[in-house]
């Protein structure tokens, strides 16, 4: 997980952080706007998850996933060591659960850039820190537009997305917050604004009591 504490005043109320999921289907732009965030906000990190996939060539272990084999995954998932996990394109990923209960408690946010099953078990253990945001693509046709710019998988592989694409969307309304990606600066404007407005609800600031009766007290 990627570090950076939370740059706190010592005036500021205390707060518990927020589980902040971006999920669409691939090409749809949810990585990229992912990248934007971590890169201009210094109060989130990243949730880095493990997974049995090969690293591809530009992929480093412990910063874009842990790669582990089969029989480590199994063990986590049986020893209830991963907060969710999914197996997807016959490849299993999850999030460790340790790093993230330690942020959040901390009252730095985590980011997660997971499909709908990881953010279904999620919102099960632990819905009040959860807000969800679902990325989706202007059409079809610039979704697989974007595919094929990657250069990244073969004709085949991108058949195969387009594919679980129709069943990936269809979750949509299982999210608390739905974005169509048809402009990246204003799709990430959007994505900003759930997450102030998120961090400053009520019942995730733990310092509020404290801080109203210091004002009482002062009155």
């Amino acid at each position: 997980m990627r570090g950076g504490g939370q740059g706190r005043r010592a005036d500021a109320i205390t707060r518990r952080g927020v589980m902040l999921v971006l999920s669409s289907p691939s090409g749809a732009g949810k990585t990229t706007l992912s990248h934007k965030l971590l890169a201009s906000d210094p109060v989130i990190t990243l949730s880095i998850s493990v997974t049995t996939r090969p690293r591809r060539a530009d992929e480093v272990d412990g910063r874009d996933y842990h790669f582990i084999d089969a029989a480590r995954f199994e063990t986590m998932r049986r020893g209830g060591e991963l907060l969710e996990w999914a197996t997807v394109f016959d490849n299993c990923y999850g999030t460790p659960r340790i790093p993230v209960e330690q942020a959040i408690t901390a009252g730095r946010d985590v980011l997660f850039d997971i499909d709908w099953q990881g953010t279904q078990q999620l919102r099960e253990k632990a819905r009040s820190d959860l807000v969800s945001v679902f990325v989706l693509p202007p059409s079809v046709e610039e979704l697989e537009r974007r595919l094929h710019s990657r250069a990244l998988d073969s004709h085949t592989v991108i058949a195969g997305r387009m594919g679980k694409a129709v069943d990936e969307m269809s979750h949509w309304a299982e999210y608390d917050y739905v974005i169509v990606n048809r402009d990246l600066d204003s799709a990430f404007a959007k994505v900003q604004a759930i997450l102030a407005a998120e961090r400053v609800r009520r019942e995730r600031q733990t310092g509020l009591t404290e801080f109203v009766r210091g004002l009482q007290a002062g009155v």
